[in-house]
């Protein structure tokens, strides 16, 4: 590089159209996926605490959300369920009348063409609100295993294009693979056990009855061990791998993206959206230049895909 000042950077800076031109990140509806929450009733909207513009929807709703989505741009959804019963297994998330498998069949029917993805874990769906069966106080992790698979297979027979087990036991990929040799499979391959999912765990009404979940989700001190994760679900059949949450971890991000060569994903979490929203309501910033800047991180960092609660407020503002 010639020396100031035959080298002026800032020449290519001087106008939007210019900076337009050599924008080395460019945010894509393409590349976004919408979180959804399914509930059981008829013209139900229960607004998210914390969360402005989410809400638990029935399935009408649900419907009609989506289409506007689709009609927004977006292509693909995230579908998670608040089943009207839970038990200690979690047995709502393989009924194949629960509420996800409802929400995937009026979908498929009413809003072709989009692509439905959905959550596969057990904490939704059980009375104590961990992600597998509990063994003297512990989750049981094989014993889980043929769950999460059962979930996926009704999940897919019921409509489902991809699933994306979020669980964290070790092992379910390959089982989940084992009985769903063509479905596209998104891993959360390295989800961490983050401060910043409380607000998702309200919508969700999923948060543990007892304990946390750092048994099975990752420390967030540790990156190799996320990349051992990654390198375990490909090896057993993992089409696409997942970091969550996204901001926090970008360091995480760029390691995965350096290292696999499959797509990859990040899950905007629901505290990072929280807290930029409770931040521009008390006038301390622009939520949108916030958003887009936070979003293009996670981007620039090296995820393809973001799953993210901004993606309606996204296709209004790209």
């Amino acid at each position: 590089m010639t020396a100031f000042p035959v080298t002026r950077l800032r020449r290519l800076r001087r106008t939007d159209a210019l900076r337009s031109l050599v924008r080395e990140t460019r945010l894509d509806l393409d590349r976004v996926v919408a979180p959804l929450f399914a509930c059981p009733g008829e013209g139900v909207v229960d607004p998210a605490a914390g969360l402005p513009g989410l809400a638990q929807r029935s399935l009408d709703e649900l419907v009609r959300e989506a289409g506007e989505l689709h009609g927004l741009g977006i292509r693909a959804v995230l579908l998670f369920g608040i089943p009207e019963e839970k038990d200690e297994e979690g047995s709502g998330a393989w009924d194949d009348d629960g509420v996800v498998q409802r929400a995937l069949r009026a979908l498929r029917a009413e809003v072709p063409g989009l692509t439905l993805i959905t959550d596969v874990c057990l904490c939704e769906y059980t009375s104590h609100g961990h992600c597998g069966v509990l063994r003297e106080g512990e989750v049981a992790n094989d014993e889980t295993l043929e769950l999460l698979a059962r979930a996926a297979v009704s999940h897919v027979e019921a409509g489902a294009d991809v699933v994306a087990p979020s669980d964290m036991m070790d092992g379910r990929i390959g089982a989940i693979r084992a009985v769903l040799p063509e479905t596209p499979i998104v891993s959360y391959a390295a989800k961490y056990a983050s401060a910043f999912y409380g607000p998702f765990r309200d919508v969700a009404e999923s948060a543990p009855a007892f304990g946390d979940r750092r048994g099975y989700q990752l420390d967030p001190a540790n990156v190799r061990e996320a990349l051992r994760e990654c390198a375990l679900d490909v090896d057993e059949g993992a089409d696409v791998l997942m970091i969550k949450p996204a901001l926090p971890y970008l360091d995480v991000i760029r390691a995965a993206r350096e290292r696999f060569d499959c797509p990859l994903w990040a899950y905007s979490v629901s505290g990072e959206y929280a807290m930029v929203k409770a931040a521009a309501a008390a006038g301390h910033l622009d939520e949108r230049a916030a958003a887009l800047e936070w979003l293009t991180a996670i981007t620039r960092a090296g995820a393809e895909v973001i799953v993210t609660y901004w993606a309606k407020e996204l296709a209004a503002w790209i």
